[in-house]
């Protein structure tokens, strides 16, 4: 359909709660085919809908690429973990380019939530598709993932970010 702009670091819709979904209509439909459309053209493996400016609480993710991994999207979502083990990993964000940082995740999760059509969907996750899952589900709640980072990865990550040509416009 369209590949939507995906809204950068300092914008205040990044920082917002996204709204629960309560229409499952064709602009829902529409706006879960632009979210493929610009995850994929950005190159992401996950993309929550306040990174394209709509406060609804809907994402998409594509670990497609990896063995055992998945494709889909996510309305109403809520996870929570399955044990206390964690891992800990580089991640990014298509919203805080060329930025990334160890950042410590559970390492199993259970998603439930809703498809675009409103029925009940839900799966047990791990490993990449797992810390997807949480980092798409801390954009719809309005958290960055430098809140998850310790002190001093944050301030080296800030620094980037400041010093960044897209941050600078």
């Amino acid at each position: 359909m369209a590949v939507r702009e995906v809204r950068l670091f300092g914008d205040p819709v990044l920082v917002s709660r996204a709204d629960e979904v309560v229409d499952f209509d064709e602009s829902l439909s529409t706006l879960i085919v632009d979210m493929f459309d610009t995850m994929e053209d950005a190159g992401g493996v996950g993309l929550a809908a306040n990174q394209v400016g709509v406060l609804r609480r809907v994402f998409v993710f594509d670990t497609s690429h990896q063995e055992g991994g998945l494709r889909g999207h996510v309305i109403n979502p809520v996870w929570e973990p399955l044990t206390e083990d964690t891992q800990t990993g580089k991640e990014g964000c298509l919203s805080i380019p060329d930025v990334s940082a160890e950042t410590t995740r559970y390492e199993t999760v259970r998603l439930s939530g809703q498809d675009r059509d409103g029925n009940p969907v839900g799966f047990v996750a791990n490993g990449l598709l797992a810390r997807c899952i949480q980092h798409e589900t801390d954009h719809l709640d309005g958290v960055l993932f430098l809140k998850r980072l310790d002190p001093a990865e944050r301030k080296a990550a800030m620094g980037v970010i400041r010093a960044s040509a897209w941050f600078n416009k």
